[in-house]
C-alpha cells in the first residue's frame, strides 16, 4: 500500500471523524439505527453489482427539528465494474473494475412516520475512494478498436487514482416489528466522478501491418452513476 493511497484514505476518513466528532460536541447527537444491509448497485454502463453486506456505519447526526436531520456516515463497497466518462470514444461496458469502493455521504434527512412505519427522504454530496482499482483491459481493447480503426487492439494502460465526489438523493421506508427492530428498504441515486486520467500504449494493426500508439486521456473520469437498492435489518438505539 504505497504512501498516496493512505494518503488519500486518510484524508476521507479524516473528514468523516471531524464531523462526527463536531457532531458529539452536541446535545442532539443521534444515531438512529445500527444494522446490516445487502445492497445491489445499479451503474450506468456498468456490471450489476452482487448482493453484499458491506460495511457500513449510517445514520450519524444532528436533529435540526423532529422531522429534519443531518446525517453522515462510512460505507465500504465492492463494486464489479464502473465505466469512464469524458473519453472521445464511448464504451457501453465498463472500463473500471472490480474494484472496492469507500463512500462518506452527507445528506439532509427529511423524515415522515410514526411508531411502527417512518419513510425518510435523503439527499446530499458525497465523496468516494476506488481502492484495488483494476483496469478491465478487455473492454478497453473492444472500445478501442473503432476509436483507431483497427481491426485488433491491445491496451497497456495505467489511471489515476483520485479521490471523487458528487451528489445523491433518494428515499427509505422502514417497518419496526418491535420498538427497537425494524426492516429497511431503501433506493437512492448517485451521481458523481473521480479523475483517472487513463493513459498508455495501444498495440494493434490491420492489413497494412502492425501499428503502436503512445496516448494519453487527461480529464477522463470514473463515472460514479447509478442506483442502489438496499434491504436491512435495524436496531433501533432511540
Amino acid at each position: 500500500m504505497n504512501v498516496v493511497f493512505k494518503t488519500k484514505v486518510t484524508s476521507i476518513i479524516a473528514v468523516t471523524l471531524l464531523i462526527l466528532g463536531g457532531l458529539s460536541g452536541s446535545n442532539q447527537l443521534k444515531a438512529q439505527e445500527i444494522g446490516v444491509s445487502a445492497s445491489f448497485f445499479i451503474p450506468k454502463n456498468g456490471y450489476f453489482s452482487a448482493p453484499i453486506s458491506p460495511i457500513s456505519f449510517r445514520g450519524f447526526g444532528i436533529n435540526i427539528t423532529d422531522y429534519l436531520s443531518v446525517e453522515t456516515g462510512v460505507t465500504l463497497y465492492r463494486m464489479s465494474g464502473l465505466n469512464v466518462k469524458s473519453l472521445p470514444f464511448e464504451s457501453k461496458k465498463p472500463l473500471i473494475g472490480p474494484t472496492f469502493t469507500l463512500l462518506v455521504p452527507l445528506e439532509l434527512v427529511l423524515e415522515f412516520g410514526n411508531n411502527d412505519h417512518v419513510f425518510r427522504i435523503k439527499g446530499g454530496g458525497f465523496t468516494f475512494f476506488n481502492f484495488d482499482q483494476k483496469i478491465n483491459e478487455g473492454n478497453l481493447d473492444r472500445a478501442l478498436i473503432p476509436y483507431t480503426g483497427w481491426q485488433v487492439a491491445n491496451s497497456d494502460f495505467e489511471a489515476d487514482n483520485n479521490i471523487g465526489f458528487g451528489i445523491h438523493f433518494g428515499g427509505e421506508y422502514i417497518f419496526y416489528l418491535k420498538n427497537n427492530f425494524g426492516i429497511s428498504m431503501g433506493g437512492y441515486y448517485y451521481i458523481g466522478q473521480a479523475e483517472v486520467n487513463l493513459s498508455g500504449t495501444i498495440t494493434g494493426g490491420d492489413e497494412t501491418g502492425i501499428n503502436i500508439m503512445e496516448t494519453a486521456f487527461p480529464g477522463s473520469e470514473v463515472d460514479f452513476t447509478g442506483f442502489e437498492i438496499s434491504l436491512g435489518i435495524l436496531f433501533s438505539t432511540n
